[in-house]
């Protein structure tokens, strides 16, 4: 009876998880359509606003004999300093999901460590902050909360420092890498130059059929501040994707884990089954034998 008593207890236990695993699943769904959302609003804003930047670009290009000389196109092949900005979440339960970024960050720092470059990490999301800690690893920033309800000014101000270091010569590279969003069932890892800003990804050699005329003298400035704010942009978008990553990969843990806990049940319902069929076997061999020693 004790077995029975110790099977009916695990059953009982599976049962409250099961519960627990697809709250924290339909949870998840929900969040994730409102990120959803909010994803494809931002990515319509950054469109219109990388249009402008290149734009402003190719003017200046078109104008200058030396081509685009802006500090923040200005590509250094031989970088000394790279600052990695990663992205992970601040909670687990969502699978491989933070484990992929912190792989990417360490390969990362590996590969410019082998090439002689020196790394400062800049960190957003407690999990990945834990690990680097964890491991002794020295960061350079560090932010807590920002990952799970993102904030643009709070990012703003995150990434000015960064970009403050870039300008100073500080810095000359700075790389962006996160988790991203493909769709409800997979996220992929991405990882962007932020600065210089990689002109690979714009299209400077198309030609231009807006009306938008800029004074000479103000192209520079005007470029500067739309990079910024591009820049400022970028890590409020990565933060969203990330987030809206972090949804879809908890909803398939839970969805497993509640699959799982299903299926345990039904084992231990099974092994239940068996072992009160043997207790009442035993209990009727019992019986027999003392009716047959009476006789």
């Amino acid at each position: 009876m004790a077995n029975l008593k110790e099977i009916k207890r695990k059953i009982s236990s599976v049962k409250n998880t099961q519960k627990t695993t697809n709250a924290m699943k339909l949870v998840s769904s929900a969040k994730l359509k409102r990120t959803e959302e909010l994803a494809k609003r931002s990515r319509v804003y950054a469109a219109k606003l990388t249009g402008l930047i290149e734009e402003i670009a190719q003017k200046m290009q078109n104008a200058s004999a030396e081509g685009l000389d802006n500090i923040f196109f200005q590509e250094n092949d031989s970088p000394k300093m790279v600052d990695i900005i990663f992205i992970t979440a601040d909670k687990g339960l969502c699978g491989g999901f933070n484990s992929q970024t912190i792989k990417r960050t360490n390969q990362l720092i590996a590969e410019y460590q082998e090439k002689g470059v020196k790394v400062r990490l800049r960190a957003i999301g407690r999990k990945g902050i834990d690990y680097f800690k964890f491991n002794g690893i020295e960061l350079n920033n560090e932010v807590i909360g920002l990952s799970a309800a993102p904030d643009y000014k709070t990012s703003s101000e995150f990434i000015a420092e960064v970009v403050e270091s870039y300008v100073n010569g500080e810095t000359d590279r700075i790389i962006m890498v996160h988790n991203g969003y493909v769709n409800m069932i997979s996220q992929e890892i991405r990882q962007d130059q932020v600065l210089p800003v990689d002109t690979s990804m714009l299209e400077l050699g198309a030609t231009s059929t807006s009306e938008l005329e800029v004074e000479p003298d103000d192209d520079d400035t005007l470029l500067d501040a739309l990079v910024k704010r591009y820049v400022e942009y970028s890590i409020y978008y990565a933060l969203i994707d990330s987030l809206a990553a972090e949804h879809s990969a908890r909803m398939q843990a839970m969805d497993a884990a509640t699959k799982n806990a299903k299926d345990m049940v039904k084992t231990l319902n099974v092994k239940y089954n068996k072992a009160r069929q043997e207790a009442i076997t035993t209990e009727l061999i019992e019986i027999i034998s003392g009716m047959e020693s009476m006789k």
